[in-house]
């Protein structure tokens, strides 16, 4: 299923993308350090979790100050939190794997620097949870999470003339990132900020 939405996607952006450039793409690669949390009703603290992400994308200019910017990133999240459950103080780490799909508008404003914007489509890969209470002790490969993520994605970012570029992007999960029928009542959804460096060929 993952595969056929993934296979299914690139198929659409790739209409879509060769439809509005006007003069060339520019591929590049990038990479950098995630600060991610997650928020829940259900949470009595947490703290955030560091990360990375590291992918592909390109970009497509569409007038002299507007791109639009595909991208492909692995990128790992989650948080550190404390619940109580059945009057047993939970400390937990959630920790989400995600193949993120970004599609990101940017408005330069001056020349280099750009404001960036646009829907994230994340697909989840891989899940771990670990927990310890006054009575047990838990860390294994889970299957609560929810296998796609809707969100957005808002920052900016400055190109070098050499193609070399700094980016800085707050990341936010519109849905739940977690089964409610499997796991929990409450709503858990993904936060964070995604700082890191690229280079455009």
């Amino acid at each position: 299923m993952k595969k056929t939405l993934l296979v299914f996607l690139f198929a659409v952006l790739g209409i879509s993308t060769s439809a509005i450039a006007q003069e060339y793409w520019n591929f590049g690669v990038k990479g950098g350090v995630n600060f991610t949390n997650m928020t829940s009703d259900g949470f009595e603290e947490n703290n955030s979790r560091t990360g990375f992400h590291l992918g592909v994308l390109a970009e497509i200019p569409v007038s002299d100050r507007f791109s639009f910017q595909p991208e492909v990133l692995y990128s790992t999240q989650g948080t550190e939190a404390t619940r109580i459950f059945a009057g047993d103080r939970i400390e937990g780490e959630y920790q989400l794997d995600y193949i993120q799909v970004p599609l990101i508008a940017k408005f330069y404003v001056i020349d280099g620097l750009a404001l960036e914007a646009g829907p994230s489509f994340n697909f989840l890969v891989q899940e771990e949870y670990d927990f310890e209470s006054n009575t047990l002790n838990f860390e294994e490969d889970s299957d609560f999470a929810s296998t796609f993520e809707f969100g957005g994605a808002l920052g900016a970012s400055y190109k070098f003339n050499n193609g070399f570029f700094l980016n800085g992007r707050y990341v936010l999960g519109f849905t739940d990132a977690f089964d409610s029928d499997s796991f929990d009542e409450d709503a858990i959804k993904n936060n964070g900020f995604q700082l890191g460096v690229g280079f455009i060929f």
